[in-house]
């Protein structure tokens, strides 16, 4: 070893360990941080050779991609979220590594955290789980998604933020923010209009462009341009008939261009399809395109890949120009100076109490209570408790994809019940059998979950043990084997899978303290609603979710969940019908070789209540959510004189614990534009707010109304306009608990 490469390497381990290295002369300038970051991505950038730069932009296993080891630069690592860190693979396979340090924290699933309408949730989500991410000293993290909740179907809706723009674009905000912190990088996905599972591959979304800006990209623009997100996952499906991992509109003229990201564009795994139009206008780091790296014996098989050998190849015969390249190794190397070569990064932690304390408190914040009749909170000595259902028992944090996690706890619902009432009869009655599976790329639950007992007398067992309980908890909903919550294949019924409803209304005619938990990360149908006197929605909470459920109905924690999402009477009332809008009409001709579907997104902006707001068939809607306690809202009142001064109007709502115990009210604001010379929605939610409140205590709430909020996007002019007239600010508790309502003029 020469002496510059000593030097260089004492360097790397100072920075590796959190040590400023010594000043020397011949050490490459960005290896100090005191130098302004485009500096040190200059002065690497040009002591890289072509091969270089070519092995920087595409994978050299499933997770990782090479650094420059001539230059010190390390590989970056990704890795699966966004809820849990996933556990190591192999090389070049799916399968577990067999590493046995790798058990991590599950948290909530994502639809779960949108349920929370709390920003400061989400900066605690973002903080923890990137706190464990760099424990494991990974560069990215493969999430959070905010696709929209266009249909209930979506088998990867669990995985992302509810069907409103607005709200999932301030709830990512915080949740990078936390991440990046930790100086892992967030990788916000599927950018874009990847709103099913079905054909994922060989979709093309075709929608208008107005469509596109005011429902599908607004979260991505806010986790650009306010969460500053350093990574961007391009997705599966196309649009304009271009795959999303090589589409001009969406990256190279949206993305890049009319929101100045500076970060990486990463593709999904085998997203990728074809060299020179991804290498003028696609993805910067290309992986997993269908391959074990072993395919070509000595040959590494990496090198087969789009922007690999192919892409030098181009260059060198003149196909295409360095330019692009040398755009992608810049953000590459932005990114490593963003994440691994920060010597100021934290080290992180993974499993620790703290995080524990917070995936519970995420969960049990993030539960909505739908329906109660008195029923709940449960007396502090309840006697005798049934448990009805497999989901009371069943592990939910492994399956649905590339979301199974290896969490090292998981405290079942059951269990969480039998933890808080250790001196209560608490029996568990099986009910009906789903999915007795327990295993994801070589992670298992451990569970045998087989029955020998048919459908009638599980039900016959669970009506005989309920006739003597105080309480009957029966907790169903969906899991994450496929076509249920699943990540490859959507849903393919809007009712409860396996039986469940007959098991609900059996016991319903036993029993008048019957509570039906849900757990699902989608809407299901609840034909058997005025039966059941009280109906929790829960969610897939990970480690802590059976601690978080009996928080909630033991009243030790009072429920302040609201739905991300509406839940439609039934699923012929959802704005999604036609074979054309999903799964789509095949067509003749192929791309990339691949045949084609056109799936048309006719329902246009009338997306979640949008749409029912016009056509009705609502069972819970979008922002509901009760408590143990009640909330009064007075008169809404407007500063108009903000207006004159600065553009805005602020409007501010007094808001009332009128209960006997504390608890929290998420405060909502709608606006309606009264005179639009265009088709506009009844309402659009422009501000949200949540608000913890003693009994008998009062606070004002308000909201800043600016010309952003008032705007729709003129699709002719291409540009966002806020036309004078009327407009209407709606003070709601949810979509369709309206109480109090302004009017204000623009002019």
């Amino acid at each position: 070893m020469n002496c510059r490469s000593l030097l260089l390497g004492l360097a790397l381990v100072a920075v590796a360990c959190g040590q400023a290295p010594r000043k020397q002369s011949n050490l490459p300038v960005y290896l100090d941080d005191a130098q302004p970051l485009e500096a040190r991505v200059d002065d690497a950038f040009s002591k890289m050779t072509l091969d270089e730069k070519i092995a920087m932009v595409h994978a050299q296993s499933k997770f990782s991609s090479p650094g420059v080891p001539r230059l010190g630069i390390p590989e970056i690592w990704c890795t699966d979220g966004p809820h849990g860190i996933r556990a190591e693979v192999l090389w070049d396979e799916w399968d577990q590594a067999g590493w046995t340090n790798d058990s991590i924290t599950a948290f909530p699933a994502l639809s779960g955290l949108a349920a929370t309408w709390d920003r400061e949730l989400s900066r605690l989500y973002g903080k923890s789980i990137g706190e464990e991410a760099r424990y494991r000293n990974k560069t990215v993290l493969l999430g959070p998604g905010v696709n929209i909740y266009r249909f209930p179907l979506n088998g990867r809706n669990f995985e992302y933020m509810g069907e409103d723009p607005y709200l999932a674009g301030e709830m990512v905000v915080p949740y990078i923010e936390g991440v990046q912190s930790n100086g892992v990088a967030v990788c916000v996905k599927h950018y874009a209009l990847n709103n099913s599972e079905v054909n994922r591959h060989t979709a093309n979304t075709i929608v208008d462009d107005r469509t596109l800006y005011e429902i599908y990209l607004p979260a991505f623009k806010a986790a650009v341009q306010k969460g500053h997100a350093w990574s961007i996952m391009a997705a599966y499906n196309l649009y304009n008939d271009e795959h999303l991992c090589s589409n001009e509109i969406l990256l190279d003229k949206i993305l890049r261009g009319e929101w100045g990201f500076d970060g990486v564009v990463i593709s999904d795994w085998g997203g990728v399809h074809n060299t020179l139009q991804t290498a003028k206008h696609g993805v910067d780091l290309e992986y997993g395109s269908w391959t074990d790296g072993l395919t070509m014996g000595k040959t590494n098989a990496y090198d087969n890949y789009y922007l690999a050998k192919a892409y030098k190849d181009a260059i060198l015969k003149g196909e295409i120009g360095t330019e692009e390249l040398d755009a992608r190794v810049k953000r590459l190397l932005r990114l490593v100076f963003r994440t691994s070569m920060d010597r100021n990064r934290p080290f992180g932690s993974q499993t620790s109490p703290e995080h524990y304390a917070a995936a519970r408190k995420i969960g049990a914040e993030s539960i909505v209570l739908l329906k109660n009749d008195g029923v709940l909170p449960m007396a502090a000595n309840p006697g005798k408790i049934l448990v009805v259902g497999e989901n009371a028992v069943k592990m939910m944090t492994v399956g649905g994809g590339s979301s199974s996690l290896k969490a090292k706890l998981e405290v079942s619902p059951l269990d969480g019940i039998k933890a808080r009432y250790p001196g209560a009869e608490v029996v568990w009655e099986r009910g009906y059998v789903g999915d007795v599976g327990g295993e994801y790329n070589g992670v298992s639950t451990g569970q045998d979950l087989r029955e020998g007992r048919d459908a009638a007398t599980l039900i016959a067992d669970a009506v005989k043990a309920a006739e003597g309980a105080d309480y009957v908890i029966f907790i169903g909903g969906l899991n994450k084997a496929d076509r249920q919550d699943s990540e490859g294949l959507d849903r393919v019924q809007y009712g409860l899978p396996y039986g469940q409803d007959a098991v609900i209304e059996a016991l319903a005619g036993v029993t008048d303290k019957l509570v039906v938990v849900n757990i699902s990360g989608n809407a299901v149908a609840m034909p058997w609603v005025e039966q059941v006197p009280a109906i929790v929605q829960d969610w897939y909470l990970g480690t802590q979710a059976g601690h978080s459920l009996a928080d909630v109905l033991s009243g030790d924690v009072n429920p302040s969940g609201h739905l991300p999402f509406t839940i439609p009477v039934s699923y012929d009332k959802n704005p999604v019908q036609t074979e054309a809008q999903y799964p789509g009409i095949l067509r003749g001709t192929t791309i990339d070789g691949m045949p084609v579907l056109d799936m048309e997104y006719t329902e246009g902006i009338y997306v979640g209540y949008r749409w029912y707001d016009l056509h009705g068939g609502v069972l819970f809607p979008f922002g509901h959510g009760l408590s143990y306690t009640t909330f009064e809202f007075g008169e809404p009142k407007i500063d108009r004189k903000s207006m004159k001064d600065n553009g805005t109007v602020t409007v501010t709502v007094p808001v009332k614990n009128t209960g006997s115990v504390a608890g929290a009210e998420v405060v909502q604001l709608y606006i309606a534009d009264a005179e639009s010379s265009v088709s506009r929605p009844a309402k659009e939610l422009k501000g949200f707010a949540k608000v913890c409140l003693e009994p008998g205590q009062k606070a004002d709430v308000s909201f800043t109304i600016d010309r952003e909020a008032l705007s729709f996007f003129d699709a002719d002019n291409h540009a966002w306009v806020a036309e004078k007239g009327l407009f209407r600010a709606i003070v709601a508790a949810s979509a369709q608990d309206v109480r109090g309502t302004v009017e204000f003029e623009l002019k």
